[in-house]
């Protein structure tokens, strides 16, 4: 079983988040069975973006990086505390964890930013959010970071990606990279997001 860590800061966007849980989940139960996903914040209870709550499975103190596949993490909004969360220590050293044992990590949108912080970006190929006069880029590029302006940007084994728009694109991407180019695309077209 390829096991997804999907890591959520307050503030994370519930589209974000649920793009990973339903693709890996579709993969699960209508693909080829190798998937499961677990949730993981600081706390016991998460409030994403317009104050939605969740109770995560694990807090980042309780996760042993040893038993998960790949990192996914959400975007957020600044307003909702995504930052105070996404900039802690502990979430970044988690990010780190992950880097140093060679697992995937998909981010979409701001949540680039927590990889540009915890420094596995730096030399890398990656983009972030890319409305609002490129602000979020620019403070990824901050980091050290070769800034693309393409809407999703894969450095190894490494996903970015610029808006909300990304989203489902990046979790199939994930999927991909989990199994294979075919069982990514079976999950696609069952879901309804491929044309043929």
């Amino acid at each position: 079983m390829k096991k997804v860590l999907l890591l959520l800061a307050n503030g994370f966007e519930m589209y974000e988040a649920s793009v990973f849980t339903d693709i890996i989940g579709w993969n699960l139960v209508d693909g080829d069975g190798t998937t499961d996903i677990i949730t993981c914040g600081l706390r016991n209870e998460i409030v994403s973006t317009f104050n939605i709550k969740i109770t995560p499975d694990l807090t980042v103190k309780d996760v042993n990086v040893n038993d998960f596949d790949a990192l996914a993490i959400p975007g957020g909004f600044e307003e909702y505390g995504f930052y105070q969360d996404a900039y802690q220590e502990d979430f970044l050293e988690l990010i780190r964890k992950f880097h140093k044992s060679n697992k995937i990590i998909a981010s979409i949108c701001v949540a680039a930013l927590a990889l540009g912080k915890a420094g596995i970006l730096e030399g890398k190929k990656a983009t972030t959010y890319n409305m609002k006069n490129g602000i979020r880029q620019k403070k990824l590029a901050e980091y050290g970071v070769n800034v693309v302006n393409q809407a999703i940007v894969r450095d190894g084994n490494i996903i970015t990606s610029w808006n909300p728009s990304t989203a489902i694109d990046v979790a199939i991407l994930l999927l991909e990279m989990l199994t294979t180019k075919e069982k990514a695309n079976y999950i696609k077209k069952i879901m309804g997001f491929s044309k043929v």
